[in-house]
């Protein structure tokens, strides 16, 4: 569909292949050691040095032009005001479906912003973070909404980011661990004024219902400078799903302390039946409701070939 409408000429984006796409790096020095891209990559998310060199490094390039623009026009709002405000974080949200590589695209970002030649400072924070805990979702029927917009505390994701814009000092967030399924009770995350935070998550880019009488309703994408979305076929994502859920039976799940500790000992054949139903009876519906909707939202789309890697990119004109 994406491909019609920019044949149309109907787009407002411009569509580069990734030949096109590599040769924008430039002069973008490559800063990562291939030890380095191998630990950031997630399970199942096969990353190669040549893709964060003909992908990640032009991102990195653009990025660095963008957030150079934003200061400027920062430090000439606040001459035009009168104000010396503290320095406000460039944000950038990463949205996506489950199973596209989120998290290694957000975690090769944050290293390859980290060491520019200014050494901004540079956090990483996901959504999870901001779920209800297990016990409200379980009390209120929606755990198998989790995942969904309305299983998160938007309220307190707002705030968080909205402190991270005043540039106000140490401002905490949740930590929601992978291996309990769940918000690790008292424990919190600090983020300190950084230069740039990247928010990574399912539902970034979702807006929410407008009021009929026009009152400022703030949408998690209000604050954000720069959205990424990342695409791929239905049928890639759902294997890619069920194969991490495969690799997990045979590592994190055999922790005693998983949430899903019971599904270790499934047989190949019944661990592969019980992924295809949560992918069916959750995430597709999740991705078909909620998050594939929100892809025209985002500034850069990087599109997925069924093997993982990035076969075009697009980028909203200005």
């Amino acid at each position: 569909m994406m491909d019609q409408v920019v044949r149309a000429g109907l787009s407002p984006y411009r569509v580069f292949s990734i030949e096109e796409w590599a040769k924008l790096r430039a002069d973008t020095p490559m800063t990562l050691a291939a030890e380095e891209v191998e630990a950031l990559r997630s399970l199942g998310d096969p990353v190669s040095m040549r893709e964060v060199e003909r992908v990640y490094l032009p991102v990195s390039r653009l990025l660095s032009f963008y957030v150079t623009a934003t200061q400027g026009l920062f430090h000439a709002t606040q001459k035009f005001l009168g104000f010396n405000d503290a320095k406000v974080p460039y944000i950038i949200g990463i949205g996506g479906s489950v199973a596209v590589g989120k998290s290694t695209t957000a975690r090769v970002l944050r290293e390859l912003l980290k060491r520019w030649p200014s050494a901004p400072k540079v956090e990483l924070v996901t959504t999870d973070g901001f779920l209800f805990p297990n016990a409200v979702l379980k009390a209120e029927g929606r755990m198998e909404r989790k995942g969904f917009p309305e299983s998160y505390d938007v309220a307190a994701l707002l705030s968080f980011l909205n402190d991270i814009k005043a540039g106000k000092p140490r401002v905490t967030a949740p930590v929601y661990s992978h291996l309990t399924y769940d918000i690790l009770p008292g424990e919190r995350i600090e983020v300190d004024r950084p230069d740039i935070l990247i928010l990574e998550g399912l539902n970034v880019l979702q807006p929410r219902d407008l009021p009929k009488d026009g009152k400022a309703v703030p949408f998690v994408s209000d604050f954000f400078d720069f959205s990424i979305y990342l695409d791929a076929e239905e049928e890639a994502l759902r294997r890619w799903y069920i194969e991490r859920f495969m690799d997990l039976k045979e590592t994190r799940f055999r922790d005693p302390r998983s949430y899903f500790h019971s599904f270790a000992d499934l047989s190949d054949e019944e661990a592969k039946t019980v992924a295809e139903g949560l992918w069916e009876r959750i995430n597709l519906v999740n991705l078909h409701e909620n998050i594939l909707p929100t892809r025209p939202r985002a500034d850069l789309i990087l599109s997925k070939n069924a093997d993982h890697a990035v076969r075009h990119v697009a980028l909203r004109r200005l």
